[in-house]
C-alpha cells in the first residue's frame, strides 16, 4: 500500500510539472501593421515600442511593414547600410522575449516579419510565379510549433494603389478599378500557395493576418456602397473560395471595428472554423502607446506610432 501510494504521490507531482493539471495553455497573438518599420520610435532605439509588446505579453506577432524606410524624423529614404531592420528583427525580438523570427517574402521595403516564443519553421516566402502573378509587398506562410500542435500563419500585405501595378494610364486603370482586381489577383495566388493546396477544406487550425488595403461586404452596412463595389472583390474572394472566417465579424456581429487613423478597416485576421474554436477573445487596440495621430511635421501620410491600430486575439489550448 505503501509502495502504491508513494507512486500516486510521484505521479500526481510529474503531471503538475509537466503541465496536465487541467488547466488549458492560453497564447496570445498580436498583429500590427507599424507603418515603416516602427519609424516613429526608431530614433528612441525602439524603447516604447518594446515597452509596448512586453506590456500586452504577446506570445506571437506578426508585423507589417517591418522595415526601416526613411531617417528619423524624415521623409528622406535611409541608405540600405544604415537599416536596422528587417535584419536585425532577431535581436529587437529578444528585447520582448521572442527567440524565433522568420522574414516573409521581399520584393520591397515592406515585408512582414513573424516573431514568437514558440519554434517557428518558414514553409514558403511568397512573391509570385516570376512571370504573370507578381506578389508587390510579398507574403508569408510559416508554421508555429506551439507544444507539438501546428499552427499555421499567412502573411499579407496587398497592394495600396488605386491603379493596377504598372499600369501604364494609371488615371484609366484607377478609373476601372484596376487597383481592386490587383489585390484580388494577389490574393487568389497567396491563397492558392498556401491554405487551398495544403488543407482546401480548413481542417487544420489556420491563420491569415494582415493590412489587406480592401474593405469587406460586412461592413458594407457601415459604408454604403453599391453591392457590385469591386472594392469588395479580395474579401468576396477570401469568403466565398475559403475556409477562412473574419474573427473581427464573429466576435464584434454588425460592429464596424476601424483598423487605422483614418477610419478605415482593412486590417483583418482570418481563420478556420478548428482555430477559431480555440478563440476567446479578440480585440482592436485604439489606446496607450498604439494611440495614433498625425505627425506633426506634416510628412507624407506619417502617423506616430503607426497609421494602424494593432490587433490581439487569445486562444486557448
Amino acid at each position: 500500500m505503501r509502495k502504491i501510494l508513494s507512486f500516486l504521490s510521484a505521479a500526481a507531482a510529474l503531471c503538475i510539472l509537466s503541465g496536465c493539471s487541467g488547466e488549458p495553455e492560453t497564447v496570445k497573438v498580436l498583429y500590427w501593421n507599424i507603418q515603416n518599420g516602427m519609424w516613429s520610435d526608431q530614433g528612441n532605439d525602439y524603447d516604447n515600442f518594446v515597452e509596448f509588446v512586453r506590456q500586452e505579453d504577446p506570445d506571437i506577432c506578426i508585423w507589417a511593414e517591418a522595415e526601416s524606410i526613411y531617417r528619423t524624423g524624415t521623409a528622406d529614404v535611409m541608405p540600405a547600410e544604415d537599416k536596422y531592420l528587417p535584419y536585425n528583427w532577431d535581436m529587437l525580438a529578444r528585447r520582448y522575449g521572442h527567440r524565433y523570427v522568420c522574414l516573409a517574402g521581399k520584393r520591397d521595403e515592406f515585408p512582414q516579419v513573424v516573431t514568437s516564443r514558440y519554434p517557428l519553421k518558414t514553409v514558403e516566402r511568397i512573391n509570385g510565379n516570376g512571370r504573370d502573378t507578381v506578389v508587390v509587398h510579398g507574403a508569408g506562410y510559416v508554421v508555429a510549433d506551439i507544444d507539438g500542435k501546428q499552427v499555421n500563419i499567412v502573411t499579407v500585405h496587398t497592394y495600396p494603389q488605386k491603379y493596377a501595378y504598372m499600369a501604364e494610364d494609371k488615371e484609366k486603370s484607377a478609373a476601372e478599378n484596376g487597383g481592386d482586381i490587383f489585390r484580388a489577383a494577389e490574393m487568389k495566388y497567396i491563397c492558392g500557395q498556401t491554405i487551398l493546396e495544403h488543407d482546401p477544406e480548413g481542417r487544420d487550425l489556420w491563420m491569415m493576418a494582415g493590412d489587406f488595403n480592401a474593405i469587406s461586404r460586412a461592413d458594407n452596412p457601415h459604408l454604403g456602397r453599391p453591392e457590385d463595389d469591386k472594392a469588395f472583390l479580395l474579401h468576396d474572394y477570401v469568403r466565398s473560395s475559403t475556409p477562412y472566417i473574419d474573427i473581427m465579424e464573429h466576435f464584434y456581429p454588425g460592429e464596424y471595428r476601424k483598423s487605422t487613423f483614418s477610419g478605415r478597416r482593412v486590417d483583418f485576421i482570418y481563420v478556420t472554423e478548428p482555430l477559431l474554436g480555440h478563440i476567446t477573445s479578440a480585440r482592436t487596440i485604439t489606446d496607450g502607446f498604439a494611440t495614433a495621430s498625425r505627425d506633426p511635421r506634416k510628412l507624407s501620410n506619417f502617423c506616430n506610432p503607426s497609421d494602424h491600430y494593432p490587433i490581439e486575439f487569445t486562444m486557448e489550448f
